[in-house]
């Protein structure tokens, strides 16, 4: 037992054993085991002793189970053994290093059991409103299908429409016209709730509803557009009902408290109109104040409007029924086949004239005279209103005169066969008599506003109807938003939502066949029951009495109002919290316990735009235009979900298909243009605009959303068909791989390469931003990501549309290299590389900088690749100094495909050097016909659509000038000086490793930087230093040592006087003397023409094929550019890129 103890104390060093302390429970500290799992340990007061008799079974007691040790609780704090445990299962001990950072299995499960989401204005403030209340545990979902989702949305779909439209819809649009509209309507909602129960049941729907999901599975431009629009229709929804209960109030319940009041029939509509907007206004007001208070008071009232739209859908229906068998007593009083107020009857009789019996003495003194000898005929007040005066030999309208007053039943009843003069339709202009549709009158003349006739207050059309009646299809949403509170909403949403809406659509059909069937036609088509004493026209079927219909609408569309106005200010919350929309930022506040007071107060402001219009003919088809607009984006959604085969598209409702959400979509925008075209412009127009200032702004949103699947696609598809075939030379244009450095504090040395790129490509075409950054990639990858930060904002602030690649590599030459080999994506690949020239290249000691130019050189003449080299790009212009005036000269000395002719015109395009002109000079020698030369490249920019001045420059052959001479002799004694310092500073460097131990000898290997490999006259010594021996000797490290000593004297030599007189001696290379005087006469030439251009475009040399003249290289070129302020070096890639031909 003793053993046992002493080999699971030995890893355990004395610094880990817990201090003695009286305190047992101040500190704990933690032992490691083998298997690397912690555990609490508390410090006894006794402390643990290491001698083996103290380790008694009772004290310290070890299980050995399988593969692992348990100690028991003689000194393991057990409280928080299951904690530990959580993060430090013995079982998954191979992945203690991931649980840092990622969730066990078992966390993640438990995290995702509890997640509830709250439904969208309902309960989520109840309990932070509630005074005095302690904070209750909160219950698990247990709404079903019925409570959860049926209910509120046959509450939230049926509506005012129903109450006080859709007998007008009948009567105007007649029975199969008005079930045509009904069926179109409710198809297109089934449809949108197909698609709607497909995204819904494809995860979890947070408060926000269709915003939620559109957003989501569109994209957050689309989802801010639609979910802007759906907020003002739900907005506007609210105004509506406001109206429909102030339009019940003031005619059917209390027609007195109008405070504004005609004196004549002209003045009618205006005065209702402000009684509208007055009373509308209070009631708004009104609502709000309650929302603020609590939306709990409106949660609980929301089950009595129910009731109230219950009961009086079945008063209908029961009303139907009974009139079968006893129809109620309306009367309708007509002239002719013309329908007449009786609101403007004082009498209420319905004749002309009438016998007035006399006086009872008369009667008595007349007893043997005939009763109707003695009785007086009167007129009635029909007569005054169509007549001059009482008298019975006034003068009356002739269309009085000529007809007959009679009184029809307004409820014939559902057996009368009534539906025959029903069906077809009867729309009329503003102004026109009611008529009953199956009868002609005598006279057809004008007629006055003066008489008592019901007149059509608007002009009334198919298209119309349709734009009236869909907000009484709306509101389906209502069970989506209620996901948090469905004990398994993946089930309940489809059902209950689809089933709502197909029993709305029963009771829709089948309300129009029950009206079309039961009332007359004048009645259904007169909207405000004039003709029936101003009662309620649905009213007049109900049973028992018309005040069901009445009072159970008006409170019905008062609940459907506080419903939209709790709604909306949520919805605009939602949006604001997601941040896509910046200047909705502050509606995304509100109250402490998250009442989002704001938007209530900006939802109340344009609730109140909908009431100052006060009417609900016109505001119902402004926010039919909304929802439409955010149904059709539901539609859209699920049919790009279901054709891009998402990985995540796997929902459970299963009865849904492609076709059948683009059917849906068809309709929704087909019923957009029919019901009012001009709304639904201006509805697009503002999601159009919405759309583009979220994409403006740039939402830095990613919900893995349709669209950039679709995008992904579509990039697919493209990037297919461009691997075809190598472009056509009319489609070439410059694909950038602008290669950037950085320093040592991660900033872009060279940021106007950057500016001229996007001069020249004017957002246009592909641009890849490059660096490289050298390291080691696993512990430089921080820095890799804060370098592709640095590259974007500089790529925004520049306005450059484009991609950003950062390579980590040991040799920054050879990142270039992989990068431009490998930035891009098959057809999308660049053919431009533009990279900054080395400017203090002279000066530097390093020789790397400009190797690795040269090597990039080499690297995009291998890769067939063009090449820019703006040299001075410090002195270039920024986008906000454009060039007033000037030239941009192209000195073309040799064809490169055409390069030098387009830049020039690419960077015209941009607003930069848009006023600077083109002159294109070219070199002839003696040999040439100068003067055909001009011609033929005048005829040569003429073809090519350019516009430039042409010049032509002849060199003659002259001697190479001393100057020429003397320059190229310094230029190799330069280098040879040069070359020699650092062949003696490395050899130096190498001996001084010598004397390190064998651990240093070993990272020999990480001396093979680009230094040592391209130190000229050095390759094959640094190689032998290169070599590592795993066996290290005593006569191999004096061996190498010896050698190093030989060739550091010989290196050195230089440094000696002797040396150094020798190095004066040496005679310039004559290849070298040509090309300096090649570079000396064409600078002068360039200078000479080119001093005062804005931008001189060159033909870059190539570099020499042997790497020994690379210093002089960069020589001949700074002798070219010397003197001019802006350079642009330009090497073509070997292909054609201008033509001609069309």
């Amino acid at each position: 037992m003793a053993s046992s103890v002493r080999f699971t104390v030995t890893p355990t060093r004395a610094e880990d054993l817990p201090d003695t302390s009286p305190d047992i429970s101040s500190r704990s500290s933690r032992v490691r085991f083998g298997s690397r799992e912690s555990v609490n340990r508390s410090e006894t007061s006794a402390g643990v002793t290491t001698s083996a008799g103290a380790d008694t079974p009772e004290r310290s007691h070890l299980e050995h189970g399988d593969g692992g040790v348990k100690l028991s609780s003689a000194y393991i704090n057990n409280s928080h053994a299951i904690d530990d445990d959580d993060f430090y299962d013995r079982n998954l001990a191979l992945f203690e290093e991931e649980m840092d950072t990622r969730p066990k299995v078992s966390s993640l499960l438990n995290r995702l059991a509890n997640y509830t989401n709250l439904m969208q204005g309902a309960k989520e403030h109840e309990e932070a409103e509630s005074i005095g209340e302690k904070h209750k545990s909160s219950k698990s979902p247990q709404m079903g299908t019925f409570m959860g989702v049926y209910l509120p949305c046959l509450q939230n779909i049926f509506g005012v429409i129903l109450f006080l439209r859709l007998t007008w819809v009948v009567g105007t649009a007649g029975v199969l016209q008005a079930l045509c509209i009904v069926f179109i309507c409710c198809c297109c909602t089934l449809l949108t709730a197909i698609s709607m129960s497909a995204i819904a049941t494809n995860g979890v729907v947070p408060a926000g509803g269709s915003y939620f999901m559109i957003s989501r599975s569109l994209g957050p431009e689309f989802g801010g557009a639609v979910g802007s629009c759906f907020y003002l229709g739900t907005t506007f929804a609210g105004s509506m009902y406001i109206l429909g209960a102030i339009e019940i109030l003031l005619m059917y319940i209390a027609p007195s408290a109008a405070i504004f009041v005609s004196d004549g029939p002209d003045g009618e509509a205006g005065a209702m109109l402000n009684n509208m907007r007055l009373y509308g206004s209070l009631f708004l007001l009104l609502m709000c104040l309650l929302v603020f208070v609590g939306v709990k008071y409106v949660n609980k009232l929301a089950s009595v409007f129910l009731a109230c739209v219950i009961v009086s859908i079945l008063s209908i229906y029961t009303g139907a029924l009974v009139s079968a068998f006893s129809p109620p007593s309306f009367p309708v009083c007509m002239l002719g086949n013309r329908s007449l107020s009786q609101h403007e009857l004082k009498d209420g009789l319905c004749v002309k004239t009438l016998l007035v019996p006399p006086p009872p003495e008369a009667a008595n003194a007349s007893e043997s005279f005939n009763s109707t000898d003695t009785a007086q005929e009167t007129t009635s007040d029909l007569w005054r209103h169509f007549c001059n005066s009482s008298e019975l030999s006034a003068v009356c309208d002739d269309y009085f005169l000529h007809n007959n007053v009679t009184q029809i039943q307004g409820i014939p009843g559902l057996s009368s066969g009534v539906i025959a003069d029903n069906i077809w339709s009867s729309y009329s202009a503003k102004g026109d008599v009611l008529e009953r549709g199956s009868h002609h009158s005598a006279h057809r003349d004008a007629v006055s506003n003066h008489f008592p006739y019901v007149f059509a207050d608007i002009t009334t059309s198919f298209t119309l109807l349709i734009g009236i009646f869909f907000p009484s299809v709306t509101g389906i949403m209502a069970g989506s938003n209620r996901s948090g509170d469905l004990k398994d909403a993946q089930r309940s949403i489809p059902i209950g939502t689809i089933l709502a809406i197909l029993t709305t659509s029963l009771v829709y059909l089948s309300c129009v066949l029950l009206f079309g069937s039961c009332v007359e036609g004048v009645v259904l088509r007169d909207k405000f029951g004039d003709s029936v004493k101003g009662n309620l026209v649905v009213g007049t079927l109900s049973w028992p009495s018309p005040w069901v219909i009445v009072i159970g609408s008006f409170f019905s569309t008062c609940g459907a109002g506080l419903q939209s106005l709790t709604g909306a200010p949520r919805l605009l919350q939602a949006i604001a919290k997601d941040n896509i929309i910046p200047f909705l930022r502050v509606f995304g506040h509100g109250k402490a316990n998250g009442e989002p007071t704001w938007a209530l107060l900006l939802t109340a402001v344009l609730a109140e735009l909908g009431i100052l219009i006060a009417s609900l003919d016109l505001v119902a088809p402004i926010l039919s235009m909304f929802f439409l607009m955010c149904y059709l984006f539901v539609n859209l959604a699920c049919a790009l979900q279901t054709l891009l085969r998402t990985p995540n598209w796997r929902p459970r409702f299963s009865y849904y298909h492609w076709t059948l959400s683009f059917l849906g979509m068809i309709i929704c925008l087909a019923l957009m243009f029919i019901s009012s075209w001009y709304y639904a412009i201006v509805a697009m127009v503002i999601a159009g605009m919405i759309y583009k200032y979220i994409e403006y702004h740039g939402a830095e949103k990613e919900w893995g959303d349709g669209i950039r699947g679709l995008s992904l696609s579509a990039a697919r598809f493209a990037l297919l068909r461009l691997e075809e075939g190598p472009p056509h030379t009319k489609n070439w244009r410059p694909q950038l791989l602008v290669l950037l450095k950085l320093d040592e504090d991660a900033h872009v040395k060279h940021p106007r390469l950057l500016t001229f790129a996007s001069q020249l490509k004017a957002g246009k075409g592909l641009t890849i931003v490059g660096t490289v950054i050298p390291g080691n990639f696993l512990q430089t990858y921080g820095e890799a990501l804060a370098a592709e930060q640095t590259l974007k904002h500089l790529m925004e602030k520049e306005r450059v549309k484009g991609f950003v690649q950062c390579i980590v590599t040991q040799k920054p030459r050879e990142g270039i290299s992989h990068m431009i080999q490998s930035s891009g994506l098959g057809g999308m690949r660049h053919n431009t590389v533009v990279m900054g020239w080395p400017d203090a290249w002279r000066q530097s000691e390093d020789p790397q900088s400009w190797k690795t130019f040269i090597n990039t050189v080499r690297v995009t003449t291998t890769a067939h690749l063009a090449l820019l080299v703006p040299k001075n790009i410090s002195l270039f212009p920024s986008n906000s100094e454009p060039c007033t005036e000037g030239f941009i000269d192209v000195w073309w000395i040799v064809h490169d495909g055409g390069m030098l002719m387009l830049l020039p015109f690419l960077l015209r395009q941009h607003k930069v050097w848009r006023k600077c002109s083109m002159r294109i000079f070219t070199v002839a020698q003696m040999e040439d016909n100068s003067i055909q030369m001009k011609k033929d490249l005048a005829t040569f920019l003429y073809h090519l659509r350019i516009d430039a001045y042409v010049e032509v420059v002849e060199m003659h052959d002259s001697d190479i000038s001393a100057y020429t001479y003397e320059r190229t002799l310094m230029m190799e004694q330069r280098s040879q000086m040069l070359r020699q310092m650092r062949l003696s500073k490395s050899d130096r460097e190498k001996e001084a490793q010598l004397v390190k131990d064998r651990n240093s000898m070993l990272r020999l290997t990480s001396i093979g930087s680009d230094e040592d490999e391209d130190t000229d006259g050095a390759g094959d010594r640094s190689a032998e230093y290169r070599r590592v021996h795993m066996t290290w000797t005593r006569d191999k490290a004096l061996q190498l040592r010896s050698n190093t000593h030989t060739h550091t004297h010989t290196a050195s030599a230089c440094s000696t006087p002797e040396g150094f007189r020798d190095m004066l001696n040496i005679r310039p290379d004559q290849s070298n003397v040509r090309r300096m005087h090649t570079a000396v006469k064409l600078n002068e030439v360039i200078v000479n023409k080119s001093h005062d251009a804005r931008l001189v475009l060159l033909n870059m040399p190539g570099p020499p094929k042997n790497p020994e003249g690379d210093e002089n290289y960069m020589e001949f070129l700074e002798v070219l550019t010397e003197g001019l302020e802006r350079v642009l070096l330009v090497r073509g890639g070997g292909s054609e890129v201008i033509t001609i031909y069309s």
